[in-house]
């Protein structure tokens, strides 16, 4: 099936806006906020508090040209003991720093590739986990998953340990694509990980792929899509590379000419979505699609679903707590930061405990518009009344904006009504610079930000 968009539609996707998976967004977090604020905020969160906990293992045994994550190449597992060392001290030291009755809702390990760590450290960092935190009996487990050197050793370690959700890298199957961006990936290792997975009764399985990548044709794209869909997954993200080589060295080594041009991104995420709503998932927010039945489908029908540094998900949790290397927190006052570098990580927590390096404390506007710009991005929606029930008449100061943005783009784009309007599916493509509309640091901001699409 085509997709049509006018080059003043393309242009437009062309333009560099924040993917918001926070507001503000972290190119305005600084130095300001300390490890004594962190200190401050974790002890102010209600006594029976519901948190989630994010993990972040900061290490990979190749590098992928497309990467846009905190990590390091590692051809040694050497480095691995003295981090996993640093990050139990700093689970131990958070922990305490918790009122009573606080419990885990939520548990996600990132990277980098968790799955680099051996049986024996995969089961060493969940029974410190246990240790120190109190998990509620239904507490949801997600681990970013390389199918590439996946083991049954490591799939027994873990189910052993949980593991309730599995979130497996893909990115695209094509030889040229694998080759240009330095990641070989066959679909048959993946369908083993998959199939195997699924053996140990992990009940919810996500995949990730990529438009938008070198030699990477809309067909070609489709095809690695195709693939994909016959190992039937519960939900699949669907992101578009951002070439960012300004922020990460590395992509200096994928040759910008060989980058689809936005006309050929477009149609490789709008078919793409095309065939999956044909093939019964369901279209959530901006790149995500699932299941019917999956628990992800289910928020965004009952307009729960909730967007954070992990993208769209299902928690609900009073605060997000990140530990490790580069990990980001969330609490109702704001945001901190840990130290980037897998070594100077290591350092702060030596010498104190934690390793904050920045963050940035939320005003009462930041909160109003945070939430509006989380309700566009999750619901497509946009309502000053229900805005005003949280934040009484200070949502006045979006009005100005809201009849400005419904005056100045398209009329298609949206069904409007008293106080507010949904982004149609037409204007969907759009949603990021619609949310941007009401982003009050953009215009003064010096972060780069990549394509809207």
């Amino acid at each position: 099936m085509s997709v049509s968009f006018s080059p003043k539609e393309i242009a437009r996707l062309a333009m560099p806006v924040p993917r918001y998976t926070s507001y503000p967004t972290a190119p305005h977090f600084s130095g300001a906020v300390t490890g004594a604020t962190y200190r401050e905020w974790l002890g102010r969160l209600n006594p029976g508090s519901r948190i989630s906990l994010y993990f972040h293992i900061p290490f990979c045994d190749t590098m992928c040209w497309f990467c846009g994550c905190h990590t390091r190449m590692i051809r040694k597992y050497t480095p691995v003991g003295p981090y996993l060392d640093a990050l139990e001290k700093e689970i131990e030291n958070v922990a305490r720093l918790l009122p009573p009755g606080v419990t885990v809702t939520h548990i996600h390990w990132g990277g980098g590739s968790p799955t680099i760590l051996v049986p024996e450290d995969i089961i060493r960092l969940n029974a410190a986990i246990h240790a120190s935190f109190r998990l509620d009996k239904n507490c949801d487990f997600a681990v970013e998953i390389d199918p590439r050197g996946m083991d049954d050793a490591r799939l027994d370690a873990l189910a052993e340990a949980g593991l309730t959700r599995a979130s497996i890298g893909v990115q695209d199957f094509d030889p040229a694509v694998q080759k240009a961006i330095n990641r070989f990936q066959s679909f048959e290792e993946t369908r083993r990980v998959v199939e195997g997975l699924r053996l140990r009764g992990i009940g919810s399985l996500n995949v990730d792929l990529l438009y938008g990548l070198p030699h990477q044709s809309a067909q070609a794209m489709l095809t690695s899509l195709d693939q994909v869909m016959s190992l039937r997954p519960d939900r699949l993200a669907l992101f578009g590379y951002a070439h960012v080589p300004w922020m990460k060295k590395h992509q200096e080594l994928i040759p910008t000419e060989a980058l689809p041009g936005m006309e050929e991104r477009i149609s490789s995420a709008e078919q793409a979505a095309q065939r999956l709503c044909l093939a019964g998932y369901r279209r959530i927010g901006i790149d995500h699609f699932a299941l019917p039945s999956d628990s992800l489908a289910t928020a965004a029908a009952n307009g729960h679903l909730r967007r954070n540094f992990q993208g769209y998900t299902t928690d609900d949790s009073d605060a997000l707590v990140g530990l490790g290397a580069s990990s980001i927190s969330q609490f109702p006052q704001g945001f901190i930061q840990n130290e980037t570098g897998g070594q100077a990580y290591q350092r702060r927590i030596a010498e104190g405990g934690l390793a904050i390096t920045r963050g940035l404390a939320i005003s009462s506007e930041d909160r109003l518009r945070g939430e509006a710009i989380e309700g566009l991005m999750c619901n497509l929606s946009f309502d000053l009344d229900t805005l005003a029930r949280q934040h009484g008449a200070e949502v006045e100061i979006l009005r100005s904006e809201m009849e400005g943005l419904l005056a100045e783009e398209p009329a298609e784009w949206f069904c409007v009504r008293p106080n507010g309007f949904t982004v149609t599916e037409i204007g969907r493509p759009f949603l990021r610079l619609i949310a941007a509309r009401f982003d009050s640091y953009l215009p003064r901001g010096t972060g780069r930000h990549s394509s809207a699409m």
